[in-house]
């Protein structure tokens, strides 16, 4: 364990990477502490050596329809299998353009009522490999959660297109 005095020396920059890399191993492990379980996104094959973390990259609407109706976010949904006690959502930036803009991600837990609740609604601009943990967010008392949903666009900001990421959920008992 470090003294105050030796943190203090460290450099901005040796944080950072110790930072980015706290991020790097909670979005990569199997299971990032105990009595937490990822959830296998919807429409995922199970396949590959991590088929629990998504990636995704933010582009323009393509084509007539694309265009017509200007949609640029996309939508994942993690499927919930087992109650949970609370959940845990996890993002990393995979690559940036030259001069990304900031881009909104939001997050909901859907019910199997047919309700949601919007649990993340932040903008972010974080350098390549970082990037953030929400939560725990705990379900409401009388709900079951049957889905978790991320959602990560650009329709605010034209210039967060071609944005690479990762993500993926836990739920923990």
């Amino acid at each position: 364990m470090f003294s105050l005095a030796r943190k203090s020396r460290r450099s901005t920059s040796a944080i950072g990477v110790i930072a980015a890399c706290s991020t790097l191993i909670f979005a990569h492990a199997p299971t990032a502490q105990a009595g937490c379980t990822f959830l296998m996104p919807i429409g995922g094959n199970g396949d590959g050596p991590k088929p629990y973390i998504v990636k995704k990259k933010v582009e323009r609407p393509k084509g007539l329809i694309g265009k017509a109706v200007g949609r640029t976010n996309w939508n994942t949904d993690f499927v919930v299998n087992q109650p949970f006690a609370s959940y845990k959502l996890f993002f990393t930036a995979d690559s940036t353009d030259s001069n990304p803009g900031s881009y909104p991600i939001e997050a909901f837990l859907k019910f199997s009522d047919g309700s949601n609740l919007k649990v993340v609604n932040e903008f972010m601009k974080p350098p390549t490999g970082t990037g953030a943990q929400f939560g725990p967010f705990q379900s409401p008392s009388g709900k079951a959660v049957s889905q978790v949903n991320f959602r990560i666009g650009a329709n605010n900001d034209p210039g967060a297109t071609g944005f690479s990421y990762r993500i993926s959920v836990q739920g923990c008992d």
